[in-house]
């Protein structure tokens, strides 16, 4: 009797036979699936195991509870949901940093550079790494643990890529639900390295203390290559490569970011923007940089913006949790479901206008409440 393996590849060769893949006539082809491959079930902890692994810092009970938070598999949620409780009263502890910049800034060797520094200094570090999901595929590469290879084989830093799948709200929820596990499993320092220049950095400044823009001089004119509502939101900017012959060249963009920043109104927190310079692949002025996280959380320590901002941000994520979950309800009711269409082609035939269209299916919707 035919195998699952046997089937399979005669079904494979079936379908490629004209094509390159198929080996020459006389020459024996290889297995296709490796006979003695047997799929692991990994194992299910008790909600119990999960947060009593974390608390006691394993990397690996931390690892399976994040990709439980990341899943969208409904059975996973109610559990999720429910050791991010348990370790809520041990989580708040951290410095949350978002860090964004140009593409070719070089976030990742910085955050290698720096992470490499900040452990030395006594600290333990997590990198959460949101990469940019495929619109045609959904798949993501996820390669800032190849690119940082130094800072993996680090202990005392734990380094997660994250795929956006194509929903900043989806990766939001789950990248701060991800904070709260990483603080509780003992990091007191959190990197959150975004997509690159976007919505995301909104999202992400809804969810750090400080927020760090990583420049590139030499690229053209760069105060044009970035929005200022970027610029707006950065606490602290940092032109990188400056190494040489780019020295000069990331001079005058601190002077020109410097000149610019002093145009903004002063931030809600009260704190003037610095503009550092640094060499990553040389380990110049990362030490200044550091010093300014420092010099930032103090300030707004001092001042009370700090829990005032922490605050703010858990009645944001409330009200936006309370606006996806209205969301999805709308969407997945059946009778909502049903009249869509209807609607839609109603609205393509110039019969009904989008507004008129929208409050008939919220009409609906709120009768069946």
């Amino acid at each position: 009797m035919e195998n699952k393996v046997d089937h399979f590849e005669n079904h494979y060769k079936e379908e490629h036979s004209d094509t390159a893949l198929s080996v020459a006539a006389g020459v024996e082809e290889h297995p296709i699936v490796n006979p003695y491959f047997h799929h692991v079930h990994r194992r299910r902890y008790t909600t119990e195991q999960y947060v009593e692994g974390i608390l006691a810092g394993d990397i690996s009970m931390l690892s399976q509870a994040i990709t439980m938070v990341e899943s969208n598999n409904h059975g996973h949620y109610a559990q999720a949901q429910e050791i991010i409780e348990r370790c809520l009263p041990y989580s708040g502890k951290s410095i949350r940093i978002g860090i964004t910049g140009v593409p070719g800034a070089g976030k990742s060797t910085f955050i290698e550079a720096v992470g490499n520094m900040v452990t030395a200094l006594g600290h333990k570090l997590a990198v959460l790494a949101i990469d940019p999901s495929s619109n045609r595929s959904g798949g993501s590469i996820l390669g800032d643990k190849t690119r940082m290879e130094s800072i993996v084989h680090n202990p005392d830093v734990f380094v997660r890529p994250s795929p956006s799948a194509g929903s900043l709200g989806g990766v939001a929820r789950k990248t701060r639900e991800s904070i709260i596990l990483c603080e509780a499993a003992g990091f007191d320092v959190v990197f959150i390295e975004t997509v690159g220049v976007g919505q995301s950095e909104t999202t992400v400044h809804s969810m750090v203390d400080m927020f760090m823009l990583l420049q590139i001089s030499g690229a053209g004119d760069e105060l044009q290559g970035i929005k200022r509502g970027i610029m707006e939101m950065a606490d602290l900017v940092v032109i990188t490569k400056c190494d040489g012959n780019n020295v000069n060249n990331a001079k005058l963009a601190q002077r020109q970011i410097k000149n610019a920043l002093n145009l903004f109104p002063e931030p809600d927190s009260g704190w003037r923007p610095k503009v550092l310079t640094c060499s990553s692949l040389k380990g110049e002025g990362l030490g200044d940089v550091w010093g300014g996280i420092e010099d930032y959380m103090e300030f707004i320590k001092a001042n009370g913006y700090f829990l005032h901002h922490r605050q703010e941000q858990s009645k944001f994520r409330m009200y936006e949790t309370i606006n996806e979950a209205l969301r999805q309800n709308f969407y997945g009711n059946p009778e909502i479901e049903a009249a869509l269409e209807s609607c839609e082609q109603r609205l393509l035939d110039m019969k009904i206008s989008s507004y008129a269209a929208a409050h008939e299916l919220l009409d609906l919707y709120f009768k069946e409440k």
